[in-house]
């Protein structure tokens, strides 16, 4: 009975379920999701404005803008003059800006469904990455190039843009480490044709904020050639120019082209451009160089193109060398490294110069020092050896065998008694006293020098004796009364 009863409660709900989900596409049918966009763009630089337009139905009466995993909320009520379309406008954008955002709107049937998401980019946030291309950017058509772009993160994702394209920007998070540390990622292009044509930026994110992209590289122009019939180029007054004089490069164009641009070729150096206001054919442009220095000592080639296309170039014309003859050695040397030389070689060479030039100067200065300190102690051991040399003088024998043996000084060294304060005669007591009372000392010549005596006569058949020299020295030492002897 109770088992019965639930069935039909069951299949009730079993079809409501069912039924549901049909009922609910109707009705989201009925208000189709609105569309969103950001004027300027969605990659804005930090501290710039920025509008968000939804654009829904003209039943729509009020619009509200999500941030996707925030809780951020705007809301706008829909006006009777526009009612198919809300702005949400932000002044000035910061990194709390950066995310993806959806909008809806509502009617008196209820309110539909999401947007797609946008991406809102907020730039300016870190150091930029540089972008260079391979192998030049000056491309003819129907060949290839890539795009490096070369940042300071270890991770992330970067992201090379064209301005003013219409495609998304493309991202890479290959990375290579090069000697220098840095991380590269490399762009292919090709094959190349006009469309490719244009300048070019970099950005950098780290993995951990992928909205919030670092400040633009410097622009990079990628041009495309071939597009047009080549041009002459010639010179005036001659290839062959003497050092300090002026020539002129004159490239001529058949077609109707109003921009000329003149080359230098293996340079990173931009090209020199010129736009003509005449336009009667043929055209042609005059590029000036002076004063000629061995710089200008390269091969020149010139490209034609229309200013509305600045980047659709013409082919090359044929190439033009020129030969400096002249000038002086120093101009030469000084020119070679602006041309040859990147200018971080230039300052890192100028360092090095400086650091030796001041490592030569310190270890000059220790020569000196050290040539002084010599010169003083030889001063003092002159001033000294006079003085040295007649105190040893007196201590010498006369003859040459004793002068390399140690001289050798004695003291008699007498014990004179004081008794009641009074010295007793030293001749007394020489004469008095026996040998026991004298007591021989040796001392070291350089400090007693008086008392010099003449040594005694030798016996028949020995050597001579050393001479000696005797010093009396008399201590005198206070005593008490000596004990009566017996």
């Amino acid at each position: 009975m109770g088992g019965g009863s639930t069935t039909p409660i069951l299949m009730a709900l079993l079809c409501l379920g069912l039924c549901w989900r049909p009922w609910d596409q109707v009705q989201a049918g009925v208000l189709p999701k609105p569309s969103i966009r950001a004027d300027p763009g969605p990659i804005v630089p930090k501290g710039s404005p920025v509008t968000l337009w939804c654009q829904g139905s003209p039943q729509a009466e009020v619009y509200r803008l999500y941030k996707v995993g925030d809780s951020g909320l705007w809301e706008d009520e829909a006006t009777q003059d526009s009612r198919n379309t809300a702005r949400f406008h932000f002044e000035s954008l910061s990194s709390r800006h950066a995310g993806r955002y959806q909008c809806i709107y509502r009617s008196r049937k209820g309110w539909s469904r999401q947007s797609d998401p946008l991406a809102l980019v907020v730039t300016g946030l870190y150091r930029a990455p540089s972008l260079s291309a391979h192998p030049n950017p000056v491309v003819a058509s129907g060949g290839n190039v890539s795009l490096s772009c070369s940042s300071q993160f270890w991770s992330g994702t970067l992201y090379l843009l064209k301005e003013g394209g219409a495609e998304p920007p493309r991202r890479s998070t290959w990375r290579k480490f090069g000697n220098s540390g840095r991380r590269e990622a490399l762009f292919p292009l090709g094959p190349v044709n006009a469309s490719h044509g244009g300048t070019y930026r970099c950005y950098d994110s780290p993995s951990s904020d992928p909205y919030l992209w670092s400040q633009p590289s410097d622009p990079l122009h990628l041009q495309v050639t071939g597009m047009y019939r080549k041009p002459s180029l010639s010179a005036h007054p001659g290839t062959s120019v003497s050092w300090g004089e002026n020539v002129t490069l004159q490239c001529l164009s058949e077609i109707v082209l109003d921009t000329f641009h003149l080359f230098k070729e293996g340079s990173l150096a931009p090209a020199q451009n010129l736009r003509l206001q005449d336009m009667v054919a043929p055209l042609q442009a005059n590029f000036t160089l002076s004063p000629m220095t061995s710089a200008h000592n390269e091969t020149y080639r010139c490209y034609t193109s229309q200013s509305t296309s600045p980047y659709v170039l013409s082919n090359p014309s044929d190439p033009l060398q020129l030969l400096i003859s002249g000038g002086s050695e120093d101009g030469l040397m000084e020119s070679g490294l602006q041309r040859g030389l990147p200018w971080y070689l230039s300052l890192l060479i100028g360092v090095s110069v400086a650091f030796v030039l001041l490592l030569l100067l310190l270890l000059f200065l220790l020569i000196r020092q050290r040539q002084r300190q010599r010169g003083q102690d030889t001063h003092r051991k002159s001033a000294a050896a006079p003085s040295v040399a007649k105190d040893r003088g007196q201590q010498k024998s006369s003859s040459p065998a004793a002068d390399v043996q140690e001289e050798k000084l004695y003291a008699v060294v007498k014990h004179t008694w004081l008794k009641d304060g009074n010295p007793r005669d030293s001749q007394q007591e020489a004469e008095s006293e026996g040998p026991q009372d004298v007591t021989y000392a040796q001392l070291n010549h350089v400090t007693l020098r008086q008392g010099t005596m003449a040594p005694p006569p030798s016996q028949a058949g020995e050597p001579p004796a050393e001479p000696s020299v005797y010093a009396t020295l008399a201590i005198h030492q206070p005593t008490k009364d000596p004990e009566p002897r017996d």
